[in-house]
């Protein structure tokens, strides 16, 4: 079992959680990454902070309305229960939606590449998906099918605390979470390491290649899952909204590419 609690510290009546803090952790050091590039592309830094400052909680309402709205039978059972954030259950695909349309529109309002702004973005919002997948470790959620303890320590070589971080009610299961949070990570060392090659890149498809990459890994990681948020019976969400994303993705880098060639 794991040994963290997911309470990292009480305040009174308040309890601050380790979800809640990885959460924020991502947040802030993404504006300093986000802040950091838009210096280097010419955009003012403070036009960064303001986005994030106005629409975060807007990014937050519409990932957990993404994962109230997909599981609307346990919260009409549980009204309560749709306000607990600290419980987890924040959709990042619902996040993305609503913060690329809040994007939108401030890039209207200050006359700004819409584009271009999306690009400066992106390396942050794969490191904040980094971080924040160590929540729903913390909580014990966003996890696999059920394995043994020798695939884990054996076969994948992981460390004793994620192992027995993965033993729910006395079985073991796929660390999903750990999956995802390595596969943004490589995503994000990629593009750090390609967006300033010169011709590499063009405006728009730094965001592009990042739902492209995105979207292709969650495509697999969450037919491993066993909470998967399902449509029509059969169908994973998550999995249809990927392939949905990926396609698009491509055919826009495609585009883009044939209209410079």
């Amino acid at each position: 079992m794991l040994d963290i609690s997911p309470i990292a510290l009480r305040l009174g009546l308040f309890n601050i959680r380790w979800y809640a803090i990885l959460i924020a952790l991502g947040v802030a050091l993404g504006l300093v990454m986000a802040c950091t590039e838009a210096k280097k592309v010419g955009f003012a830094p403070g036009d960064v902070i303001d986005f994030v400052i106005y629409t975060l909680p807007l990014w937050l309402l519409g990932a957990r309305l993404y994962y109230v709205i997909f599981n609307l039978s346990y919260y009409f059972a549980n009204p309560a229960e749709i306000f607990a954030l600290w419980h987890g259950g924040l959709a990042i695909y619902g996040g993305l939606l609503i913060g690329i349309t809040c994007l939108f529109i401030f890039c209207k309002k200050r006359h700004l590449s819409f584009f271009k702004f999306l690009d400066i973005l992106v390396p942050s919002v794969l490191l904040a998906q980094v971080i924040g997948r160590w929540g729903n470790f913390i909580n014990q959620e966003a996890y696999g099918f059920a394995t043994t303890k020798s695939f884990l320590r054996s076969t994948l070589h992981l460390p004793n605390f994620i192992v027995e971080g993965m033993k729910i009610d006395a079985t073991y299961y796929q660390p999903t979470f750990l999956y995802e949070s390595f596969w943004n990570l490589l995503g994000l060392f990629l593009i750090l390491l390609l967006r300033h090659q010169k011709n590499f890149y063009r405006e728009g498809e730094i965001f592009w290649q990042y739902v492209a990459w995105y979207a292709f890994g969650r495509f697999f990681i969450e037919g491993m899952r066993s909470d998967s948020l399902m449509i029509l019976g059969n169908f994973r969400i998550s999995q249809t909204l990927s392939l949905l994303f990926f396609c698009l993705a491509i055919f826009f880098i495609y585009s883009g590419r044939k209209k410079v060639v």
